[in-house]
């Protein structure tokens, strides 16, 4: 049995977000928050089920007044109590992988299993241990099995946001992120080659595709959904600046030369689109990683953030133009990257079990 990442836009099951309470992650502007989150779960679950993480009893109640209030569907809200230290979900959350051959060999009994990577908090933080055991508890909650992810006889720590795949063998990262060896180190000693057998062996994703540089104000150092995402098994979007003295400028054109060359995993080029990039967003003088790239797939809609910028509606008619058969909806993201992520950096879909299995 071979186990794989589905792509993000394949059916899901859910999608897994965690409540907001850690003020610290957005100093002076923490209080629009939970009205944020509560717009997003409702667009969300207007197409599928949303597993949302609260800490308590207290945590869940005041999630529940927020949606409430803000009239989303609260049947499709599945509230999970696992606490979290931070809602960056796409880094901490499980992600769930599905068999692509014969039934067996550690998938659950419909098909799919959680890839027990390791969360350390990007190499960066102290407070990471609630956050490093939602994996091993959303397997429990699932009733799916957790699978470690092991390479050279240690644990591997990779989190979400640092991949992209296309579900048909391509994986996009970044040198920056995975590679570097003294800033934000994940796993040291590893190697490109290490990288490639765990996306091989995990993910089911044998065909790297490497990007060099992330994103300025990119707290993570280099997460690739910040740059570049697959819109489709043959199509990326990549991130543009065209402003030459703006930080991104270089990194992003030297991205586009890469991907020029890139093969996915049949052979074949990549189509490659452009997405803008909004003007630099500083707060308390500091970049922050404000980026269109950072869209979420769900079910139903394309969440994509905004920042009160001419390029808004470029990006979005960009998107829609990419996903006709879903609802393109910008989603005010001011406040939200003042945590430094946005809706891709919040949210893990739960991909629906495997079909015909």
């Amino acid at each position: 049995m071979t186990l794989s990442m589905p792509a993000e836009w394949e059916p899901h099951q859910a999608t897994w977000i965690a409540w907001p309470h850690n003020v610290g992650d957005w100093p002076g502007r923490f209080g629009p928050l939970p009205w944020v989150f509560a717009d997003i779960v409702k667009k969300l679950a207007e197409g599928e089920t949303v597993r949302l993480l609260v800490n308590d009893a207290a945590h869940q109640a005041r999630a529940r007044r927020h949606l409430e209030r803000n009239g989303a569907n609260l049947a499709r809200v599945d509230f999970r109590r696992i606490p979290t230290d931070r809602v960056w979900t796409r880094d901490s959350g499980p992600i769930v992988i599905r068999k692509t051959g014969p039934r067996g060999g550690g998938a659950g009994t419909d098909g799919r299993a959680v890839a027990g990577f390791r969360f350390n908090a990007w190499a960066k933080y102290r407070d990471w241990k609630r956050d490093a055991r939602v994996p091993e508890r959303a397997a429990r909650a699932l009733g799916l099995p957790l699978l470690p992810v092991r390479r050279a006889g240690r644990d591997v720590v990779l989190e979400g946001g640092a991949i992209d795949v296309n579900g048909a063998g391509s994986i996009l990262a970044t040198e920056e992120c995975l590679l570097d060896p003294a800033v934000q180190v994940r796993n040291p000693g590893f190697a490109r080659a290490d990288y490639e057998a765990v996306f091989r062996d995990a993910l089911g994703a044998p065909n790297a595709i490497w990007l060099g540089k992330g994103i300025a104000g990119d707290d993570t150092h280099g997460h690739v959904d910040d740059l570049a995402r697959f819109v489709s098994p043959s199509t990326i979007v990549l991130a543009r600046e065209d402003d030459p003295g703006d930080a991104n400028h270089l990194a992003l054109a030297e991205n586009r030369e890469r991907l020029a060359s890139a093969r996915l995993a049949d052979g074949s080029r990549p189509q490659v689109v452009d997405l803008p990039m909004p003007r630099p967003v500083t707060f308390a003088g500091r970049r922050l990683p404000a980026s269109y790239a950072n869209f979420y797939i769900g079910n139903a809609v394309v969440l994509v953030p905004t920042f009160n910028d001419p390029a808004d509606r470029a990006a979005l008619g960009i998107l829609g133009e990419l996903f006709p058969d879903r609802q393109v909806v910008g989603i005010h993201a001011l406040d939200l990257v003042w945590g430094l992520g946005t809706l891709h950096c919040m949210t893990q879909q739960e991909p629906r079990e495997t079909i015909g299995a």
